[in-house]
């Protein structure tokens, strides 16, 4: 069995733990810093992933507790998409990745780990971001740590908006 130390896992861990919606205890605890929420709109939010699939994944969260993209209103759709293009510019801007995949996971059969609460993902990608370490030891490498990334983004996101 192959280990990997990662005692900064640990407030995910305990966090995992706690009962109801993360998006929505984010969205209402307005402790943005310790959720790592980098920008806010009047219906929607933007989170770094604390369980990246890549460094800078980001989620365009809506406001309002909706299962999917249909039943949200004109005005939440068009918001929600404003926070998605000021977020990929700003990862532009701070990461300067190749490109991006961004996408939705309706339901819990399409992967949606948290199924009850809209969001999308953009999670920036590299030439050559899928190396030897995915492939021989199913282990992913993120190179810069959530705090380090939230306070570069912030600044950049602020000034986007």
């Amino acid at each position: 069995m192959n280990k990997l130390w990662a005692p900064w896992r640990i407030t995910y861990v305990s966090n995992a733990r706690a009962k109801g919606c993360i998006f929505c205890r984010a969205f209402k605890e307005k402790k943005d810093k310790k959720n790592l929420v980098v920008l806010r709109s009047k219906h929607a939010f933007a989170i770094l992933n604390t369980f990246p699939y890549n460094n800078g994944h980001v989620m365009v969260v809506s406001n309002r507790h909706v299962s999917s993209i249909e039943k949200l209103k004109d005005e939440e759709t068009l918001d929600i998409n404003k926070v998605l293009v000021i977020m990929i510019s700003a990862l532009k801007t701070v990461l300067r990745p190749a490109g991006f995949n961004v996408g939705i996971n309706l339901g819990k059969v399409a992967g949606a780990g948290i199924d009850k609460h809209m969001h999308i993902h953009i999670v920036p990608r590299w030439l050559g971001d899928t190396n030897f370490m995915p492939v021989l030891s199913d282990t992913k490498i993120i190179s810069q740590s959530l705090s380090e990334l939230y306070g570069k983004l912030i600044e950049h996101a602020a000034k986007k908006k």
